[in-house]
């Protein structure tokens, strides 16, 4: 009977292991760099796709990916140009729990015109952080949507957005929310994530508007530092204390919009924009300051907005007409692949990248593998949005994945699917 209980518990042990689950808290996932570490998901789907647990229609307009933390999903939506907002799902069923004002949309004469909610919420323990369009940044409570603090980046920090207001996910790290207002006077900006205090403003020398990407985390040259993608190119800031330590342009050359976040791994970052190309940089000590090298530089290289991934030193991601395989290191292409889900945007889990097509709004299941495009499986949700607010809108919002289920969102439109392995 004892090896019987210890052969049982070895093997239920390895069952809670294949299929284990995490949150998806903030954007990109837990590290920001689009890589889920769920493990038990099919490998492949039925022809009309995984299992489709709910659809809930109605949540509000935007193009704000689902955050997933504390057994609810937080999205920033809008319905019309007065009343963006934060709100809070049930992830049983995607029925609303609480919703919470949080300003109104931004920049509405943009042109091309898209105005919209565009934030992606940040769970951090019972609080969520949000930044909406018009630069309104408060921190929720995550189990009422109490709002505990605001904050305006125009009207408290002299922001500048770009032309399209402000696009961000706010980073929360230690005791620290971190964002982008644009501008000389804070080009970054560090507040107390209890109270919104200010701990430190950065003056980006050139005193960039804030572009439409999201910072990250990256431990190089023996410094931590925030690295985002401003609206002129790429900036290192020291975690610290703010302090400006270095700039890359290359890839921001001739781009009107720079919307990709940065990806980053061993001290390489890799950045891109559809009008320039794609191109990486690594970090070295130089005296008391950090060093950008660029290392290559390729107008062939993964371009689109729904971002890229790094999987085994691999580059995954698409670009307008092609999905791109590459190696991260060097940036030598392995493989191209037309006619396939591009442009879309991108995730990755057990083995396998997970696409969103940005015209069609269609999901593909591809193996990441550098030998070759190797496609499993293709559908495309049912009931998709045929007006998004004007023909030449996308499906622009990234996939997520928590605890064994697929989030597929798309303009007032949130699907959840069951993709655990039997």
């Amino acid at each position: 009977m004892k090896n019987l209980n210890l052969c049982t518990t070895v093997l239920v042990s390895g069952l809670v292991f294949l299929s284990a689950g995490a949150d998806w808290p903030q954007w990109r996932g837990p590290h920001r760099d689009g890589i889920s570490q769920e493990t038990g998901l099919l490998k492949k789907w039925p022809e009309s796709g995984p299992k489709l647990l709910w659809q809930q229609k109605g949540i509000g307009t935007g193009y704000s990916t689902p955050a997933i933390a504390e057994g609810r999903i937080f999205l920033v939506s809008n319905k019309g140009l007065d009343n963006e907002f934060v709100q809070a799902l049930k992830v049983e069923d995607g029925i609303q729990i609480w919703s919470t004002k949080i300003g109104k949309v931004g920049n509405p004469d943009q042109n091309p015109n898209y105005p919209a909610a565009r934030s992606t919420p940040t769970v951090d323990g019972n609080m969520v952080y949000a930044l909406g369009s018009d630069g309104d940044l408060a921190c929720f409570d995550v189990a009422t949507g109490k709002n505990h603090w605001h904050k305006n980046l125009r009207t408290d920090f002299g922001g500048t957005p770009g032309a399209w207001a402000y696009a961000e996910s706010p980073l929360v790290d230690g005791e620290a929310v971190v964002v982008t207002p644009g501008g000389k006077e804070a080009t970054l900006v560090a507040l107390n994530k209890k109270n919104g205090d200010v701990l430190w403003k950065s003056q980006v020398p050139e005193g960039d508007a804030a572009g439409y990407a999201s910072i990250i985390i990256v431990n190089a040259a023996g410094v931590k530092q925030y690295v985002q993608f401003l609206a002129k190119g790429l900036v290192g800031i020291d975690a610290k204390t703010g302090k400006f330590l270095w700039r890359y342009d290359h890839t921001a050359q001739n781009s009107m919009a720079n919307i990709a976040s940065p990806v980053e791994k061993d001290g390489i970052i890799y950045t891109c924009t559809h009008y320039t190309g794609g191109g990486a940089v690594k970090l070295s000590k130089e005296g008391d300051g950090v060093k950008p090298e660029e290392i290559y530089f390729n107008r062939k290289l993964p371009t689109a907005i729904g971002g890229a991934v790094v999987v085994d030193g691999y580059l995954y991601g698409t670009s307008r007409e092609l999905t791109l395989c590459s190696n991260f290191k060097t940036g030598e292409n392995k493989w191209t692949k037309e006619r396939a889900v591009a442009p879309a945007s991108i995730l990755y889990a057990d083995g396998m990248l997970y696409l969103h097509g940005e015209n069609a709004g269609d999901v593909a299941l591809v193996e990441a593998s550098p030998d070759g495009y190797k496609q499993v499986s293709h559908f495309t949700p049912p009931n998709v949005p045929t007006d998004r607010g004007g023909k030449e809108k996308a499906a622009w919002q990234y996939p997520a994945i928590a605890n064994g289920r697929l989030y597929i969102s798309d303009w007032d439109t949130l699907w959840c699917f069951d993709i655990k392995a039997p």
